[in-house]
């Protein structure tokens, strides 16, 4: 099929699924369709590339600026901000000839687990006639993926915003390792933990955004530097070969859905047959990184979103702001900002006071070290950023896999009555890997003996590499992907 017929299906899809509501806005159908003829003219050639975005649609979740359309974030506060620039990873992508056909939904600044919390009204999935939760805070990036509105999407993940989505919609969420892709142009939520990450149908379209989009950017304080990138591995394992699984047992939970278990056991099975050998890991700081993740995240949300006060960012509310008793800014913020991330603010302004300082930030900052150095124990390679260490340690692992969720998509009706602790929870198995900064995929896999069989249910599969094993992560990925096709 050529890449304008790819372009028209897309377009017909977003007219088609619209009522989904996984985009807050489009492009106009005539310029994507001048658009994509110009990239086609611009480089023909008869054989489309599974792999590069040049031609292609990509969606773009609505926190990473976009000179063409605006960028709120999902909140009141910035809806009438327009970027006057691309964020660096747009304007790579434009680069190598993608076309951006909008905006998805997302949790307001990202601070979600279902994508309910959007000042554009929440984002659903559909499955087996049942609106389910699309996940967050990257749900709509995921719902445009899933329901061929675009060929792939860029998200972010802060604790798991694009693999969490990704496990409940049966695509594939990929975050890279922190500091590859650069964040320049993404509005922040937790500075030290957000990651763009990429979601597609295949690991080809997830991989060929990553090699276009992964370079040192100076812009981007938090960018990996040319001589840091070089300790990064360039040879290593690679699934051709027999690798070590890592199977964490503290992901075991009594609670991990029965679905989720069987397509776990599957996954192993599956590379097991493909000559990998599996071992059993204990991670036993990962119990205590989702407390310490919803102390750290909201801490530094607090600080970011100190600035939307209606007089330098953000839109005031109407009216006269500020009293006597209460700050300027009081009004625009308590109605710019929707209730999570009312929560989240003033939990992170706790988090950072004086009195709770020693025992919530500094405690929870120790934990991320501990989880840190778990991962570093059972992996076989060192971190490349950590010089000191140790060589190739024999007995350790390549890669772990685990469950991306404890649960499959939850439905909407269900989300309703729960506690925002509940929502929280879901983020257990995606949190430890954003806290050490590693590379991590979620991929789906069948709980049941059925292949690729319509309405049956999928779990997400999530494979974390070593600091720097990108590739690795994608290649094994892709071969699990091949063998559960394969039966």
């Amino acid at each position: 099929m050529s890449l304008l017929r790819h372009a028209q299906r897309h377009i017909e899809n977003i007219g088609r699924y619209a009522h989904l509501n996984a985009f807050v806005n489009t492009a106009d159908a005539d310029s994507i369709h001048a658009r994509v003829a110009t990239a086609v003219n611009s480089s023909p050639t008869s054989n489309v590339d599974p792999r590069s975005p040049h031609g292609r649609l990509i969606a773009i979740k609505d926190n990473i600026c976009t000179a063409d359309t605006p960028t709120m974030a999902a909140s009141r506060i910035l809806k009438k901000f327009n970027s006057p620039y691309d964020a660096t990873v747009v304007r790579q992508l434009r680069e190598a000839g993608a076309t951006v056909v909008g905006k998805t939904n997302m949790d307001e600044f990202g601070m979600g687990s279902h994508n309910i919390h959007s000042h554009f009204g929440r984002t659903k999935f559909e499955h087996k006639g049942e609106d389910r939760s699309a996940g967050g805070s990257s749900g709509g990036s995921a719902v445009a993926v899933a329901t061929g509105q675009c060929w792939a999407a860029l998200g972010t993940d802060t604790g798991g915003s694009v693999r969490l989505p990704a496990a409940y919609t049966g695509t594939i969420g990929f975050k890279p390792s922190y500091g590859l892709l650069s964040r320049w142009g993404v509005i922040a939520y937790a500075n030290s933990l957000d990651t763009v990450g990429i979601l597609g149908n295949d690991v080809e379209s997830v991989e060929g955004l990553f090699d276009v989009t992964n370079k040192y950017d100076h812009q981007d304080p938090t960018s990996l530097d040319p001589s840091t990138r070089l300790r990064l591995p360039t040879e290593g394992p690679t699934p051709s070969k027999p690798l070590r699984i890592g199977v964490p047992i503290d992901y075991n939970i009594s609670t991990l859905d029965p679905t989720v278990r069987k397509a776990w056991l599957r996954s192993l099975r599956h590379l097991q047959q493909r000559g990998h050998s599996l071992h059993k890991v204990q991670l036993p700081a990962t119990q205590h990184a989702l407390s310490a993740y919803y102390v750290l995240a909201p801490a530094e949300a607090s600080s970011n979103l100190a600035k939307y006060d209606g007089i330098r960012y953000g839109s005031r509310a109407e009216g006269k702001d500020g009293t006597a008793d209460s700050v300027l800014f009081a009004k625009t913020r308590g109605e710019g900002f929707g209730p999570e991330v009312q929560r989240r603010i003033l939990l992170g302004a706790f988090s950072l006071s004086a009195q709770a300082m020693d025992n919530y930030f500094i405690q929870a900052q120790k934990v991320r070290r501990l989880v840190q150095q778990d991962f570093d124990r059972v992996f076989a390679t060192p971190n490349p950023l950590l010089t000191s260490q140790a060589k190739v340690k024999a007995e350790g692992v390549d890669v772990l896999l685990c469950p991306t969720a404890p649960t499959l998509a939850p439905r909407l009706s269900e989300i309703q009555v729960q506690k925002p602790l509940d929502a929280y929870m879901n983020d257990v198995f995606t949190v430890p890997a954003s806290l050490a900064g590693l590379p991590a995929i979620s991929v789906p896999a069948q709980g049941d003996n059925a292949v690729d069989t319509e309405g049956s249910e999928t779990a997400g599969m999530q494979l974390i590499g070593q600091y720097g094993d990108d590739k690795l992560v994608l290649a094994l990925a892709r071969q699990l992907l091949n063998a559960a096709k394969a039966g």
